[in-house]
């Protein structure tokens, strides 16, 4: 199945730009963005023509991308973004980050199946899972 990339796509009301900051932050790569004004589309109501109408971040394992949208929800919808692996200390990194300014549920531990696995909802909503695997023989 080469050819094929998952990249979520996560609405926020109005701060896209800080909370990709923030996910460049953790990842690290490189963001993209597109400005409602930059496109010469009408802003959407309680917005300004700096809202982003499309933001992007990649890098060689990441690839995000989000948009300022009255449509977002207070919380995201019902989609848990997962991330898997086997570097324990980059996934570690990672979950750490994501967990700043919030309150861990299920923190990173050992489970039933051999990995460690935890999850959290961060501080713009978005709910993420990370399972850090070992290398199979």
């Amino acid at each position: 199945m080469s050819g094929i990339n998952v990249e979520p796509y996560i609405f926020f009301k109005g701060n896209a730009a800080e909370a990709m900051e923030f996910y460049k932050s953790i990842f690290g790569g490189e963001i993209e963005t597109m400005s409602y004004d930059a496109m010469h589309i009408p802003v959407p109501e309680g917005f300004t023509g700096e809202n982003l109408m499309h933001a992007s971040l990649k890098n060689s394992d990441v690839a995000l991308m989000a948009s300022d949208t009255i449509e977002a929800s207070e919380v995201s919808k019902k989609i848990t973004i997962s991330l898997a692996g086997e570097d324990e200390e980059k996934l570690t990194a990672i979950f750490n980050g994501l967990s700043e300014g919030v309150e861990v549920k299920y923190p990173l531990k050992k489970e039933s199946w051999g990995d460690i696995f935890g999850s959290i909802t961060d501080k713009y909503g978005v709910e993420w899972m990370v399972n850090i695997g070992t290398a199979t023989q």
